[in-house]
């Protein structure tokens, strides 16, 4: 009988002897939704008399179909054409609440359509939140009907470099060729529902107050230079260009939220708060007033303070905020979510401050960094992440006492696109490392490398199911 190649690997899995043979294995199997399963286990038990999926709810149900398709791939041919499935008991559930993929649609725009499939490669893999980065200084994604030039004009930038941006690169040459696009509320809505139906929501990342030029070139009030007009950005790195602090943009970011959370009916939204220089309110007279009248010591803090202004819309719709990591340095209310991106070790001090927390560490699942040679591997932004130091990622570090533990509520990759600039590059990075990644998130039996590999080869004929292009292994 084939090897049963589930990916990632239930928590429990015993083949026992024999087969169950059916003529419609998927068609004849019984599922219920019991109440003696908590709300994320599921069963699978098969025998020769039939199959059975029980589970402690819808989501946990649909959890276990996509187990028991996966383990239908072992059954064999039988008799006047029925097959023989293993039977096989599984007992199920994951270890993290937060298992998730960052889909930067920002810095190159990728079609509804693929996005479309990047949820169904969540679903493929047992994973429940997709992270949607809308907007950064490169590009506005979301049509927003009170500012209809956030995507008149921020949707688009007339060209993009080209090659590799290096620290502190200032000329650069350009490909000539307009690019942009953005999603249409309606869009935006389509994309939802088809996650849901999946059990997988979308968290809406709005980057604020930080990479924002595409706005600010969109509205130059909301700068802190009025009377420059910037352009969308046209290259990578990090923007000095800001949003100022006064109330007129306070009221632009409620606005734009209202309507975000119109669309979005996740739990979570994302503020960005990453990589925000303060250089502009240092110089800025408004911003220096805004400091003096705040009694702020330090400009820096101005970032919290507005931060705190405009998530009180969330509060109004009964959201929480998530944020990146240095939010933790910016007096961010305690019960935001925190996303450690630059280090394992910043997830450690945000556990410690309090806060829940979702691993992201860049050394371990940036799936933008190099997964081979660079020399035989398409442009990248740099680092080097193969398939089994994603596989070898801790979801929790070590050190943490089970309480702080018990605040990491689960990990996510993140996939930034300066360097993609298509769903086939796109696809390129994600798998099969993203495979790789569903195991730690789930909280698979970890055996070894090798046994991983032997279930991950039969799994990539899925992924070619899909349509989604994948780096093949080494």
């Amino acid at each position: 009988m084939p090897e049963i190649a589930i990916v990632p690997a239930p928590r429990e899995l015993t083949v026992g002897d024999g087969s169950w043979v059916s003529a419609d294995p998927l068609a004849e199997a019984i599922r219920d939704v019991v109440e003696n399963l908590g709300e994320t286990e599921y069963r699978i038990d098969v025998t020769a008399e039939g199959a059975r999926l029980a589970a402690g709810s819808e989501d946990a149900l649909r959890h276990a179909e996509t187990t028991y398709r996966q383990l239908l791939d072992a059954a064999e041919p039988a008799a006047d054409g029925q097959v023989a499935v293993p039977v096989v008991q599984i007992a199920d559930a994951p270890r993290f609440a937060w298992r998730g993929v960052m889909l930067d649609v920002a810095r190159h725009f990728m079609p509804k359509d693929f996005v479309l499939k990047v949820i169904d490669v969540l679903a493929l893999h047992r994973l429940n939140t997709l992270h949607f980065h809308l907007t950064d200084d490169q590009g506005w994604r979301v049509e927003i009907e009170a500012y209809p030039r956030l995507t008149e004009v921020g949707a688009w930038r007339t060209e993009t470099m080209v090659g590799k941006m290096s620290h502190g690169q200032t000329e650069f040459t350009y490909d000539g060729t307009r690019h942009g696009g953005f999603y249409t509320k309606a869009d935006l809505r389509e994309i939802v529902a088809y996650a849901a139906e999946r059990g997988i929501t979308v968290v809406p990342e709005i980057d604020l107050p930080g990479h924002m030029q595409a706005a600010i070139a969109a509205y130059p009030e909301l700068g802190n230079y009025p009377d420059q007009q910037l352009t969308v950005r046209q290259y990578w790195g990090i923007s000095d260009d800001v949003l100022n602090v006064n109330d007129e943009t306070v009221e632009f970011v409620r606005t734009v939220l209202r309507e975000v959370l119109e669309i979005f009916p996740s739990q979570y939204v994302h503020l960005g708060g990453d990589e925000c220089p303060t250089v502009q309110w240092r110089a800025a007279e408004e911003a220096q007033k805004r400091q003096a009248d705040l009694g702020l010591d330090d400009a820096g803090q101005l970032q919290g303070w507005f931060t705190e202004q405009v998530a009180t819309v969330l509060t109004e719709f009964d959201r929480r905020l998530v944020g990146w990591d240095e939010m933790v340095e910016t007096d961010c209310p305690k019960d935001a979510v925190i996303m450690a991106w630059r280090s394992a070790e910043r997830g450690e001090i945000a556990v410690k401050a309090g806060h829940q927390t979702v691993m992201t560490p860049c050394e371990s699942v940036y799936f933008d960094y190099y997964q081979g040679d660079p020399a035989t591997e398409p442009l990248a932004i740099g680092g080097f992440i193969p398939l089994e130091k994603v596989y070898d990622f801790e979801v929790i570090p070590a050190g943490l006492s089970d309480a702080e533990a018990a605040l990491i509520v689960g990990a996510q990759c993140n996939v930034w696109t300066e360097y993609m600039e298509d769903p086939e590059q796109v696809g390129y990075m994600l798998l099969p490392r993203v495979s790789a990644l569903a195991e730690r998130a789930w909280g698979s039996p970890k055996v070894s490398y090798d046994e991983f590999l032997g279930r991950l080869r039969p799994h990539l004929a899925r992924i070619e199911a899909l349509g989604v292009n994948y780096r093949p292994l080494d």
